[in-house]
């Protein structure tokens, strides 16, 4: 029997924990600032999404979809920012996608 070395289990932990924080944040603060949202959020939820990520850094699209999908949540709770799409909330709130956080970071530690 071939064994991969995948983190399945370790991702869909770390989402599900993002979500959970992202909930919390949800129901505790309302009409959030771009400035309150960005501390939370960093603070929060982004440090769960990349939580070892230079350990189990996926290059499968499913999962890079999946950590994406979290951030992308997490833009729509700015009140009015409804009629953006998330290329543009990101410009905004001068986020950069989480793939090109894991590329920035891998070319960053093979310097080292």
């Amino acid at each position: 029997m071939t064994h991969f070395l995948l983190f399945d289990k370790h991702i869909n932990d770390k989402i599900a924990k993002a979500y959970g924080m992202l909930g919390l944040i949800k129901r505790s603060f309302t009409n959030m600032s771009k400035d309150c949202f960005l501390l939370l959020y960093k603070s929060m939820v982004r440090s769960h999404l990349e939580y070892a990520n230079s350990v189990w850094h996926s290059r499968r699209i499913s999962d890079i979809e999946k950590l994406e999908k979290v951030q992308k949540r997490a833009t729509k709770l700015i009140h009015g920012l409804n009629r953006l799409n998330y290329t543009e909330h990101l410009k905004l709130l001068k986020l950069p996608t989480l793939k090109y956080r894991q590329i920035r970071g891998d070319l960053c530690s093979w310097h080292i």
